[in-house]
């Protein structure tokens, strides 16, 4: 009687599986766990998220770590994912200009011109002369209302900003009625008797004059030329219920257009990977107990191009957008090397990719290359240079997700630190993607030929098992990674933990402390009351309970990009993955497709690749793995039933 372990290290998750391998070529699968990987896969770091996950597994089982006989590590692909976002242009603000701050304060509504006047400078107000009078939180509401109401008669004041939260409170005392904004940090940055717009929209609505650059050209009479470059400035402003713009100057507003830059493809002809697995395999289940055979022969693999290979390159610019940049990606052919040019944004992010690979892999003159990218176009919010409240603009962007390949990982050191620390036999034994589609063969349901699709978070996988045993196979860039990153860049979170959250789990709107509408528009009602914290606000309905989204963003508006980033990823990425492992590339010579991997357990994922795959009559579902455990567990699964295979 052995005890086998499988131990799967994922980019983002480490799993493990343990079998008994009975004299009868059967396993019986006895328990399963996972944790977070620890470190970056393919690293020493890992060993400690292994042993985790190990103790785990044999803990369930009533077992000790020195019961096992043998554990097995997948021979991970010297692929890691890394995911990169850079703006194309950047708006530069070389004075004091705008102020587009906390909209949900305001009072009073209109707009106003004016030249800009500091509270305590009054004295020096001329009449006939219209004001927009800016007072810090050192002066109190009650004197900033009395000071205005006694030059009321006097003096033109057509607005007031304040730096305190008291917009609401002046208003009240104020004999004259003006619209007011607050909560403007840097008030004492704003330049004194400069020309001033402001507006304050009516609740429910957003500003229409400042939002627009000939509505900011009617308030502040500027010319065709000042027009243009305030367009970035009136950019900004859209949606906001208060807005004050500046006229500096010398019109020193520019927008500063950065150098994209070009990527560069090094390829040669187009091919497919594939390796011969030569498998069989039957799976029963009785009294409990899950068995399975399988008969596997050798399979060398070998998926990195040589440095001596003839190639050729093309070039695309980055600024020619995602859907360019991938269609030069597919004519280019088989990719041998992807770089950028240098001293640009591309250049510079590509390298980087490159350097974090350059880390993991010590070897002597080691072969680092990048050989495949994912493209995704997207709008980043970038910080407006000299604003007073932190203000942004919504620039046009790429983000990148780029798969790294070395020669090789130190997969071995990680087996001899595991026998070291653990005293038990560790191998490393089976290619990543055979051993999935390995894995996913224990699905209820499902025959050769099949395709499967390995979603995680750095990369997605697909292997093609033909009838006769052939496992043609492909590492796609791009997966939840480069999702939770896209939802952070477009709402502007800066947390990736919400977002990882917000691409998990579905969305709420608490309405009363009774009932909450579902993002799908459907009412839920509690029999116990909601916690008040949450009256009002967007949730996320996780196992645990309710979420709050600190942000003031709508629910919409989060459901829209969250399955806009998981279209351009997932949708995109498994085309292209089916199109590389399909007989003549063609993805309806292709019948049925497994789903497995992390990203494969998300409540939308699995729908969108049906819908989309409809009109090519493939079969597509979630794996569920040795009929208990769902999309996850096909890597480790895989390598138990590899060892029957290679014993017999």
């Amino acid at each position: 009687m052995s005890y086998i372990a499988g131990v799967d290290i994922g980019n983002s998750t480490t799993e493990v599986c343990i079998g008994e391998a009975g004299r009868d070529g059967h396993v019986h699968f006895l328990a399963s766990a996972s944790c977070r990987t620890t470190g970056t896969k393919g690293t020493l770091a890992n060993v400690h998220g292994i042993r985790t996950a190990l103790k785990q597994a044999v803990g369930s089982m009533g077992r000790q770590m020195g019961d096992l006989s043998l554990i097995r590590l997948n021979e991970a692909a010297p692929v890691i994912g890394d995911t990169a976002m850079e703006t194309l242009t950047e708006t530069v603000i070389t004075d004091s200009s705008m102020i587009g701050h906390n909209p949900s304060t305001p009072a009073g509504a209109g707009q106003a011109v004016g030249e800009l006047l500091l509270i305590e400078n009054l004295v020096r107000a001329k009449q006939g002369v219209s004001y927009i009078v800016a007072a810090s939180s050192a002066h109190s509401y009650e004197e900033v209302a009395s000071l205005l109401n006694a030059v009321s008669g006097r003096l033109t004041i057509t607005g007031l900003i304040l730096q305190a939260d008291e917009a609401v409170l002046v208003e009240n005392r104020l004999t004259k009625k003006i619209p007011i904004i607050d909560e403007v940090a840097r008030i004492d940055k704003l330049p004194d008797g400069v020309m001033a717009a402001i507006e304050v929209a009516l609740p429910g609505q957003t500003v229409r004059m400042l939002s627009n650059p000939y509505g900011i050209a009617t308030l502040l009479k500027l010319n065709a030329e000042e027009t243009r470059t305030i367009t970035p400035i009136a950019k900004s402003l859209i949606g906001k219920r208060s807005a004050v713009v500046l006229k500096t100057p010398g019109g020193n507003v520019r927008e500063n257009v950065l150098p994209a830059g070009e990527i560069y493809f090094h390829a040669k002809e187009a091919g497919r990977e594939s390796t011969h697995a030569g498998f069989s395999y039957s799976h029963t289940k009785e009294a409990g107990r899950e068995s399975a055979h399988a008969d596997i022969s050798s399979a060398p693999f070998e998926d990195f191009h040589s440095a001596g290979s003839s190639e050729r390159v093309s070039s695309v610019n980055l600024d020619e957008g995602a859907d360019k940049i991938m269609r030069a990606l597919e004519e280019a052919g088989t990719i041998l090397d992807i770089s950028g040019q240098p001293g640009t944004n591309v250049g510079n992010m590509l390298s980087r990719i490159k350097r974090g690979m350059g880390e993991l892999d010590k070897t002597e003159g080691a072969d680092i290359r990048i050989t495949d990218i994912l493209a995704v176009d997207t709008l980043a919010p970038v910080l407006v240079s000299g604003a007073l409240a932190g203000e942004t603009c919504l620039e046009k962007a790429v983000g990148i997700a780029a798969m790294v390949r070395t020669q090789k990982l130190p997969m071995q050191e990680i087996a001899s630190q595991l026998h070291e620390e653990l005293g038990t036999e560790v191998t490393v034994a089976g290619v990543e993607a055979v051993m999935a589609a390995l894995g996913a063969l224990t699905t209820p349901g499902i025959m050769l030929p099949l395709a499967i699709l390995d979603m995680g978070g750095g990369s997605t996988d697909a292997a093609l098992i033909s009838r006769d045993g052939n496992v043609a196979m492909t590492h796609q860039a791009g997966a939840g990674e480069l999702v939770s990153m896209l939802i952070e860049t477009e709402l502007g979170l800066g947390d990736r933990h919400i977002a990882e959250q917000i691409k998990k789990y579905p969305l709420a709107k608490v309405e009363s402390l009774y009932h909450m509408r579902m993002e799908n528009g459907q009412m839920s009602f509690v029999e116990e009351s909601i916690d008040p914290r949450f009256y009002g606000r967007v949730v996320l309905l996780t196992e645990e309970g309710l979420i709050r989204i600190e942000q003031d963003i709508p629910m919409e508006k989060i459901v829209q990009v969250r399955q806009e980033a998981k279209r351009k990823v997932f949708v995109t990425n498994a085309f292209r993955a089916l199109k590389r492992v399909a007989p003549e590339n063609n993805l309806k010579n292709i019948s049925n497709v497994v789903l497995v991997g992390g990203s494969a357990e998300d409540f939308e994922i699995p729908e969108m690749l049906m819908e989309a795959f409809a009109p090519y009559r493939i079969v597509c579902g979630r794996g569920n793995i040795r009929g208990s455990m769902g999309p996850r567990n096909a890597v480790a699964t895989g390598l138990v039933l590899s060892y029957v295979g290679e014993e017999k």
